[in-house]
C-alpha cells in the first residue's frame, strides 16, 4: 500500500510534466500529494522544511551551483572559451576535431546557450558533407559528453551527494564511457574530410597547445583539485574564482554585475523544490520498503532501476529522476557503490540526449531548422546501443571492485 502511494507521487509529477507544465509545479505537486497521501501533518511539514533550509550538505548544493554560474560568467566576460576554440583550429586543422573536441570544450561550461556556438562551429566544420539532421546530432551528442561527468553540472553533484560516492572515483569509473561516447558519435564523424581549408594554421604547434591549456585552465583547474587533493567542489570552483579574478584583473566594476548575473532564480528554485521533495519522500519510509518489492520482480534490480532513471528522465529531465530516484536506488542496492552511479549516470545521459524537456534539444533543433522528433530520430539508435553496452561495463566493475 505505502509503496502504490510513493507510485501515485510519482505519477502526479510525471503527468505535470508530460502536460508540459514547468518543473517547480511539478514538484510542488508532488510534495502536496506526499503530505495528503502519508498524512504528514502541517507542523511535520514545516519542520521538514526547516530541515533543508538548514542542512549544510543540502544547502551546499545550491551554494555551488551559483559558484559555477559565477566563474561561467567570467569565462564569458574574457571569451576564453571562443579563443580555446580558435586554438584547436590552428592545432590540429582538422574538420573532424573541430566538429568533436571544440564542442566537447565548449560543454565544460554548463549553458544552454553555447548550444548556439557549438552549432556555428559544427556548421562551419561539416557544411557539405552532413545534412542538418546529422550536423544538429553532432553538436548536441559532443557538446554534452562532458555533462555525464564533470562536477561543473548540477547532475553529477547531485547524485554523487545523494549516493554518497566520492567525486574523484566516480571520475575515474566515467573514463571508459566517455571514450565509448566519443567512438559512437564518430559514426557521423567518419563522413568529413579532415582538412579544413583553413588558412590559418599553426606555425608554433607547441605554443598553440600552452594557449590552448592557458584558456582553459580554470576548467581544468576545478578538475584537478577535485580529483588530485579530493577537495569539494564548492572549495575548488572557490579557490579558482578568486585566481580567476587575480590572474583576468577584474575590476569591481566589472565584477559588480557577476554578483547578480550569476543568480538564476528557475534553477536554484527548481533545485530546491527537489530537495525538499527527497526529504519529505525519505521522512515517509516508503524507500526501506522497495527493496523487497523490487526482489519479486524477475529481473535483476540494476535493470529495475536502469529502466526507471531512463524513462524518468525522458519524462522529468535528468535533475528530477536524480532527486527523486537516486537514494531509492542506492537503498535497494546498498553496495552499489561508484559501479551503480556510474550506470544510472549513464543511463540518465542517454535519455537526457532524448527528453522533450532538455532545453538545449530545442535549441539546436531551431538552429539547424529541424524538427525535435527528427533530432530524437537520429539520437535514439546511438543512445541504446550505449545503455546496453553501459549495461555490461556495470557488471565489468562489480567483478573488478
Amino acid at each position: 500500500m505505502e509503496v502504490a502511494k510513493l507510485a501515485a507521487v510519482f505519477l502526479i509529477i510525471i503527468v505535470i510534466l508530460w502536460i508540459k507544465r514547468p518543473l517547480y509545479q511539478a514538484v510542488l505537486a508532488g510534495i502536496a500529494a506526499s503530505i495528503i497521501l502519508f498524512g504528514i501533518s502541517a507542523f511535520q511539514s514545516v519542520r521538514l522544511f526547516a530541515d533543508v533550509v538548514t542542512s549544510w550538505k543540502s544547502m551546499s548544493i545550491l551554494f555551488v551551483f551559483y559558484f559555477i554560474t559565477f566563474l561561467q560568467r567570467i569565462l564569458e566576460k574574457r571569451s576564453q572559451i571562443k579563443l580555446a576554440q580558435k586554438d584547436l583550429n590552428r592545432i590540429f586543422n582538422n574538420r573532424r576535431i573541430n566538429a568533436s573536441i571544440a564542442p566537447f570544450f565548449i560543454g565544460l561550461l554548463p549553458s544552454a546557450a553555447a548550444m548556439i556556438l557549438c552549432g556555428d562551429i559544427v556548421k562551419e566544420s561539416s557544411e557539405g558533407y552532413l545534412d542538418t539532421k546529422e550536423q544538429a546530432f553532432v553538436a548536441n551528442w559532443y557538446r554534452h559528453i562532458p555533462e555525464s561527468t564533470l562536477p561543473t553540472y548540477p547532475g553529477v553533484i547531485l547524485m554523487s551527494t545523494l549516493a554518497g560516492v566520492a567525486l574523484s572515483e566516480f571520475i575515474v569509473g566515467m573514463i571508459i564511457p566517455v571514450i565509448t561516447l566519443a567512438i559512437l558519435g564518430y559514426i557521423y564523424l567518419r563522413k568529413l574530410p579532415k582538412d579544413t581549408g583553413n588558412e590559418e594554421k599553426s606555425t608554433n604547434k607547441l605554443k598553440d597547445v600552452f594557449m590552448l591549456f592557458g584558456h582553459l585552465w580554470s576548467l581544468l583547474t576545478v578538475i584537478f583539485l577535485i580529483i588530485a587533493f579530493k577537495l569539494s567542489t564548492l572549495l575548488s570552483v572557490f579557490i579558482v574564482i578568486i585566481a580567476s579574478i587575480l590572474i583576468y584583473k577584474l575590476k569591481w566594476t566589472e565584477l559588480r554585475p557577476l554578483f547578480k548575473g550569476a543568480i538564476e532564480p528557475k534553477m536554484l528554485g527548481n533545485m530546491f523544490l527537489v530537495l525538499v521533495l527527497k526529504e519529505f519522500i525519505t521522512y515517509t519510509g516508503t524507500i526501506y520498503m522497495l527493496p523487497d518489492f523490487f526482489s519479486m520482480l524477475p529481473i535483476p534490480m540494476y535493470m529495475i532501476f536502469s529502466l526507471l532513471f531512463f524513462f524518468g528522465c525522458l519524462i522529468t529531465g535528468s535533475s528530477g529522476i536524480i532527486a527523486l530516484g537516486t537514494t531509492l536506488a542506492f537503498t535497494a542496492i546498498p553496495d552499489g557503490g561508484m559501479p551503480l552511479m556510474v550506470l544510472l549516470m549513464c543511463i540518465c545521459h542517454g535519455a537526457s540526449l532524448l527528453s522533450p524537456t532538455h532545453v538545449c534539444l530545442v535549441i539546436i533543433s531551431d538552429y539547424f531548422n529541424i524538427t525535435l522528433g527528427e533530432l530524437i530520430g537520429k539520437t535514439l539508435p546511438i543512445v541504446l546501443a550505449f545503455c546496453i553496452l553501459m549495461m555490461g561495463y556495470y557488471n565489468i566493475l562489480l567483478l573488478l571492485s
